[in-house]
């Protein structure tokens, strides 16, 4: 499984007409993109009202369908101002390496990490038998995804939460679950992003499939 990590700048993203209008849009197109892109086995939309920016996630079975998709992903932008959808920033595809749960998310803790490529299997199981059964037992908590580029050791790890609320009250607990698994992929933490979820199609299959 793989995913294509869309990412845009939108100062406007603080007007809360825009966001309406952004998870209206969203939702009614989503049938037509669906159809566009068969390949597509789930979608993610995020954003960050506070810091004007927001994150488009799509999930894939391999990386050449998500090469084919790119003209169906640029029509999709043409539909859409840039005024209202931001300025795409970044367009970057990873391996997804965990996924589990998702549906029912209204918030996203966004981590990212650079660290060594040699040992993101190691860190992958150890967050299967370390990280997970603690993350899980977080109020709030609902879901996970950890995508990783194998050539750069770059990764994105999100946290979904029921809202922000819980998303906030987890912070102390996610710092130290975040620090220990970078020590393991001897990775640096690069960022931490928290985004309010605007949009979570089919979160449970793409996650029944891992």
């Amino acid at each position: 499984m793989h995913a294509r990590v869309a990412e845009f700048d939108n100062p406007r993203l603080s007007d809360p007409s825009l966001v309406d209008e952004l998870k209206s849009r969203a939702s009614e197109s989503a049938p037509r993109w669906r159809d566009a892109m068969p390949d597509a086995q789930g979608h993610l939309m995020l954003v960050d009202r506070e810091n004007g920016r927001g994150l488009g996630i799509t999930f894939f079975e391999n990386e050449d369908q998500i090469r084919e998709a790119e003209p169906v992903f640029d029509r999709m932008g043409d539909e859409i101002p840039e005024e209202t959808r931001g300025r795409r920033t970044d367009v970057s595809i990873y391996e997804v390496v965990l996924h589990e749960g998702g549906e029912g998310a209204g918030a996203a803790r966004v981590s990212r990490l650079e660290g060594n490529p040699d040992r993101v299997d190691e860190v992958t199981r150890n967050s299967q038998k370390n990280i997970l059964p603690r993350a899980r037992e977080m109020s709030g908590w609902r879901g996970f995804i950890s995508l990783v580029d194998r050539k750069t050791g770059r990764a994105v790890l999100v946290t979904l939460w029921d809202g922000e609320e819980s998303m906030r009250a987890s912070e102390e607990q996610a710092d130290r679950l975040r620090r220990e698994s970078a020590e393991v992929g001897e990775a640096e933490i690069k960022g931490v992003e928290r985004y309010e979820v605007a949009m979570a199609d089919r979160l449970a299959e793409v996650a029944a499939t891992r």
